[in-house]
């Protein structure tokens, strides 16, 4: 059995303030969750956000990582600083990061082996973009960059990480695949897994959906037998709503 993740990715909202204040008011709302609760948040909150998880089940998470330990890196942090401040998850290569920030399948692998070193759990984020979709590229691509992102770990290593995928033209744009197309796809990155590790490892390794899952759509997502939870974007910001997801309501 896979342990359902529901993890917030808050994105460039709140600081440190309104982030205690979130994470109080969440807290009541999940303690009797099922599903493991992550909460991603800018890392300005972090220490806010550690002294306000004290107690609760909810797990911290970043939004990012650097590939190296240390050095002339303006503005990124290691994931030795990260474990250091708290964190025990990070979100790895989300589709904002590759679209403005010029991540790329190379670089995501490389703050996967540095987080996955470092002892944090990488959430890696694969999907594909409307057109590619439209074009049949959807199952070839998804494929692809999650093996990328995987290269260089261990089997016990790959047992520990999350995918999630995230359809690009889903994100942020009110859309979702449907509940078939969401479990059809992660089926896909699960077979790539189970092709290159044997399904001793895909059967371990949990896939989220990250396409604008909300309290409307998370019972249909959830009942479909690939997905293990969502990385939320806009309804993690409202613990009503957050909750909602997180006990699949």
């Amino acid at each position: 059995m896979r342990t359902p993740v529901i993890a917030g990715n808050w994105k460039m909202n709140k600081g440190p303030a309104e982030a205690a204040e979130l994470i109080n008011e969440l807290k009541p709302l999940v303690k009797e969750a099922k599903a493991t609760v992550v909460v991603c948040v800018p890392a300005i909150d972090i220490p806010a956000a550690k002294k306000a998880l004290k107690g609760s089940k909810i797990k911290l998470g970043a939004q990012n990582v650097h590939f190296k330990e240390s050095g002339a890196f303006t503005g990124e942090l290691s994931a030795s600083m990260l474990k250091e401040a708290g964190v025990e998850y990070v979100i790895i290569g989300h589709s904002e990061r590759r679209q403005y920030f010029a991540e790329t399948d190379e670089t995501v692998n490389l703050r996967v082996k540095a987080a996955v070193a470092g002892g944090l759990i990488p959430i890696i984020c694969v999907g594909e973009k409307k057109e590619q979709r439209e074009a049949g590229y959807t199952d070839a691509l998804v494929a692809y960059q999650t093996l990328i992102a995987l290269t260089g770990l261990t089997e016990d290593e790959i047992k520990k990480v999350i995918i999630a995928y995230e359809p690009v033209w889903a994100i942020g744009t009110g859309l979702t695949a449907t509940d078939e197309q969401a479990n059809e796809t992660i089926g896909v990155i699960r077979e790539a897994i189970r092709a290159k590790y044997g399904k001793r490892v895909s059967d371990r390794v949990r896939i989220q959906y990250g396409g604008s899952m909300n309290p409307k759509n998370v019972k249909g997502l959830m009942a479909q037998p690939q997905i293990d939870g969502g990385l939320i974007g806009g309804a993690s910001l409202k613990a009503e709503d957050f909750a909602k997801v997180v006990h699949f309501e």
